[in-house]
């Protein structure tokens, strides 16, 4: 893909990434979680890495299945920083867990997690002015966001992982402006161009 993001252009494992799944609405709650536990993985990490470990994420992680999370035990846990490729993070695994419950909550209080975060936009994509030139590590959004999930017993999500989560899942369109997905992923979804 000619022009595509500067960010994907180093590896294939990107490349893939960004032509495929980046930015692209998600509104399905297994999706939503798996992104959102990828961004918890990543802290401190490259999303390369996170990409090239996703495998095993999944084998160590209950395929992040939230209800199979939530019940992970101690013994679990263990298992979980055994898998092969794994990140032996015990604090990671422990927050992913404990996500997983708290995520159970909010679909519980909620009906789904896609419609409590869709909500903070009412159901539109952002495009912000200005992120064709400088793209921040967070914003006011992704601080709201953060802090409400935090507040719900959410671990390992501050504003900047929150942020990259909320680019990932397509609720902020942060594609370069002369990149062909920068239009593909607004193709049939409510757009709203706003400031910062």
């Amino acid at each position: 893909m000619e022009n595509a993001c500067a960010w994907c252009l180093s590896h294939e494992l990107l490349r893939r990434y960004h032509d495929t799944e980046w930015g692209v609405p998600v509104h399905d709650d297994q999706q939503l979680f798996e992104h959102l536990m990828l961004e918890v993985m990543q802290c401190g990490l490259n999303w390369l890495l996170m990409l090239k470990k996703r495998d095993s994420f999944r084998l160590a992680l209950a395929d992040f299945q939230v209800r199979d999370l939530a019940a992970f035990t101690e013994r679990d846990i263990e298992s979980a920083l055994l898998v092969p490729g794994m990140i032996r993070s015990r604090r990671k695994v422990e927050s992913v867990v404990a996500d997983a419950r708290a995520y159970l909550a909010m679909q519980k209080e909620f009906g789904s997690f896609h419609q409590w975060l869709w909500n903070f936009t009412d159901g539109h994509m952002l495009v912000y002015a200005g992120h064709d030139r400088i793209i921040p590590p967070k914003n006011a959004l992704s601080d709201r966001i953060s802090a409400e999930l935090k507040a719900r017993g959410f671990r390992h999500l501050g504003s900047i992982t929150v942020y990259s989560m909320l680019q990932a899942c397509g609720i902020i369109n942060d594609h370069e402006r002369s990149c062909p997905r920068f239009h593909a992923v607004m193709q049939g979804v409510k757009v709203a161009y706003v400031s910062d």
